[in-house]
């Protein structure tokens, strides 16, 4: 049986090629995964992903692979430099094609919500004044807006001079001024129709925003005022693909398992206390930070504090060399501090 699989169809020839010469160095070095774990500083479940080409590996980790399988650092680091830049293609062009959806679900939703069909005409009018739209002269009534009671939301063309002269005689043909408008002329019943067009507009415009959930600055929709057809969402749905957390929804938790870890990771602070290295690792992504120790031994124990909050990690089975505590969310990695405790007594804390 192989002992590696097969790597995914869709990779980039750059990243494919990158892993499989990772690929090529492990199975010289004769290393298994857990043993080039214990030997890089970097989690199984890590070079698993890297080797198996699902996520590409951080320059610190290929350094550090480089180091202990005598491969020459600088030809691996270009390497991995092409195969970083086809990797940050292919993710634009994923974030590209994620948006792309976006905006389609975003259209499809405000068709939803499109211009009402012409019979709501007829019941807005039987509301405003208890006729359905009709063709006033050479007029057309609009369909789908109610004017105020007894004012048909009609705007006629501009007729020529002389025609308007006659409009404004006894024996005009255009629409009848409603009664008790006190408008006789053809310039009053032009302003009357079009404040009744614009009353109309602005009904239809607020039952959009209502419909839509765009109620304004009040906490519960959309405080830019715009009108947004897409739902509202977590912060979860913003995260980058496999990452499961957050802030504060991240303390407690394993930063692998919450995806977290891998090239999302950094070491913000170090120290070394005895012959055992303490890091406080950090993750802008997921905003937490944990302590890690490396070169350890059966019985020494690592912890992280920020603000009130404490996790601890411990060694407690032979031949283990690397613990970590549990994330605890921070908004600046600072007010993170890993201290260690040896089994000799030994302790020490990052600056």
């Amino acid at each position: 049986m192989p002992r590696w699989k097969a790597l995914p169809d869709e990779l980039d020839p750059q990243v494919r090629e990158f892993a499989t010469q990772l690929r090529r160095l492990v199975d010289r070095s004769g290393l298994s995964v857990a043993a080039l774990s214990d030997r890089t500083g970097y989690s199984k479940t890590s070079w698993e992903r890297y080797l198996g080409g699902r996520l590409l590996a951080p320059k610190g980790a290929v350094v550090a692979l480089a180091e202990v399988t005598g491969a020459n650092p600088v030809h691996l680091t270009t390497m991995w430099e092409l195969a970083e830049r086809a990797w940050s293609r292919s993710e634009m062009r994923h974030d590209m094609t994620m948006e792309a959806i976006r905006v389609s679900q975003a259209r499809a939703a405000l068709g939803e919500f499109g211009a009402p069909p012409a019979t709501s005409a007829t019941a807005a009018g039987s509301k405003a004044g208890g006729k359905a739209p009709r063709r006033a002269g050479s007029a057309v009534a609009t369909p789908g807006i109610a004017g105020p009671a007894g004012v048909s939301p009609t705007i006629p063309p501009q007729p020529t001079a002389p025609d308007a002269n006659r409009r404004e005689g006894t024996g005009s043909r255009g629409p009848a001024v409603p009664a008790g408008t006190g408008a006789p002329g053809g310039g009053r019943r032009r302003l009357t129709m079009f404040l009744a067009g614009v009353v109309g507009v602005a009904v239809v415009v607020a039952a959009v925003f209502f419909l839509t959930g765009n109620d304004g600055g009040d906490g519960k929709g959309n405080r830019s005022g715009a009108t947004s057809s897409a739902p509202s969402t977590s912060a979860g749905t913003d995260l980058p693909a496999g990452v499961k957390c957050a802030g504060t929804g991240c303390t407690g938790k394993d930063a692998e398992a919450m995806g977290c870890s891998g090239d999302l990771v950094t070491t913000a602070k170090t120290a070394t206390v005895g012959a055992t290295t303490l890091e406080v690792r950090y993750s802008s992504t997921c905003g937490a930070a944990w302590g890690r120790i490396t070169g350890a031994a059966q019985g020494d124990s690592v912890r992280v504090t920020a603000g009130t909050t404490t996790k601890t990690g411990d060694i407690t089975a032979a031949g283990d060399t690397i613990a970590y505590t549990p994330m605890v969310a921070v908004r600046d990695v600072a007010q993170a501090k890993a201290c260690a405790t040896l089994a000799s007594g030994r302790t020490g804390c990052t600056s």
